[in-house]
């Protein structure tokens, strides 16, 4: 296995990437960004400086990942999906003058282990998506996400819990607590808005 690069795609020659990641047509990838193995990064999508990617990742077209963030093992990022890194966004100063790296903070996103971004959300700068959530399409993630946790909306709110395979849980009728998933009857537990997967 190698690495596969399509001659439209930009990737700094200090990037990282991984053995068997494939980067498509017109992306780019910054400098000091380090991709995992086995990832896909579709056409058009944009990883910046110092981004750090794990394994098995898929960043589909257009999908744009702004520094620092972190994405876990078997994240998905859907297509044109957005993770910002600027707390008050602006192109000047109060003075009128262009802003430049050092006039501001960056704040990452961190998306979790297996986490999935529909296509068309927005992660807000410095939120935390937990491990195996789902985001839905055209959400707005302002605030931390839960593990497991199935968002919707503007702003996001959790309108119930999935599994590891993407699959809404199913609440026990004869055990209040208890969620299972359909498609493959792994059972997890909720207790004070936090579910966890029974081991």
């Amino acid at each position: 296995m190698s690495v596969r690069i399509q001659p439209s795609s930009q990737v700094d020659e200090s990037a990282e990437l991984g053995e068997g990641t494939t980067i498509w047509d017109l992306a780019q990838i910054r400098e000091d960004a380090r991709l995992g193995r086995g990832c896909i990064v579709g056409r058009g999508a944009y990883v910046g400086p110092g981004v750090l990617i794990g394994d098995h990742v898929k960043l589909q077209n257009y999908a744009l990942v702004y520094e620092p963030a972190v994405l876990g093992d078997g994240v998905f990022i859907g297509p044109a999906a957005v993770l910002t890194n600027d707390f008050y966004p602006r192109a000047v100063d109060p003075d009128g003058r262009l802003k430049r790296d050092g006039d501001w903070e960056a704040a990452g996103v961190v998306v979790a282990e297996g986490a999935s971004l529909g296509a068309r959300s927005v992660c807000v700068a410095g939120v935390r998506v937990g491990r195996w959530a789902l985001v839905a399409a055209g959400a707005v993630v302002s605030r931390d996400v839960p593990d497991f946790a199935l968002v919707v909306g503007v702003p996001a709110r959790r309108i119930g819990w999935v599994g590891r395979a993407g699959v809404r849980l199913v609440e026990r009728a004869d055990e209040p607590g208890t969620w299972e998933c359909p498609r493959t009857g792994a059972l997890h537990d909720e207790k004070d808005g936090t579910l966890t997967e029974r081991t």
